[in-house]
């Protein structure tokens, strides 16, 4: 059973993901691959190639410089995701293959949006209130209020996402919520197979 969770940008999916770790489910994380091939030679000659050397720190991309023109402009978003969404999928694929575990979970944000639904057999949507998504975002720090806005308004609204759920999660409460969310989530995929 491959799982995939996506919802939007601070819904809480990696956290989601985890808890399904501990019912002995392997986690596919789209991020960490996408970061992982930044540097690949092809991937980061095609990303040069479209985005010119500005976006290079000492040889290697500098994904803040990268996410600065990206999320500040659709059509370059677009430009890059043409560029890292088949190698990710790619990657994705090969672990799949590779792994003896049948229970896996994708962890991807774009999910809907790279079009990559067919491999997953059910689709997890993890849904949050707004005012509760930004505030969980701000805590960490890493982002200012324009940038969180700009990355939201580059992927499918919640509203959209929530349209392809096999299962829905709602985050928007404490974490013991969640837990028992995932909980009845695993019991009736456990009973289906």
């Amino acid at each position: 059973m491959i799982i995939g969770i996506t919802g939007t940008f601070g819904s809480g999916k990696t956290t989601i993901a985890e808890m399904f770790k501990g019912y002995g489910y392997k986690i596919i994380n789209a991020d960490k691959i996408a970061h992982s091939l930044l540097n690949k030679k092809e991937i980061k000659n095609a990303i040069i190639k479209e985005f010119g050397t500005s976006i290079l720190t000492k040889g290697k991309i500098n994904r803040r410089k990268l996410k600065d023109i990206v999320f500040n402009n659709h059509k370059e978003l677009v430009r890059l995701n043409k560029i890292i969404h088949p190698a990710i999928i790619k990657k994705i694929k090969s672990i799949i293959k590779k792994t003896k575990n049948k229970k896996i979970i994708i962890d991807g944000a774009l999910m809907i949006e790279a079009n990559c639904l067919d491999l997953v057999d059910k689709l997890l949507v993890v849904k949050i209130k707004k005012e509760e998504q930004l505030r969980r975002i701000l805590k960490k720090r890493k982002y200012t209020k324009k940038e969180i806005r700009n990355i939201i308004k580059s992927q499918l609204n919640q509203k959209q996402k929530l349209k392809y759920a096999d299962y829905i999660i709602d985050n928007s409460n404490k974490i013991k919520d969640t837990k028992k969310q995932v909980e009845e989530i695993i019991k009736r995929i456990e009973q289906k197979n």
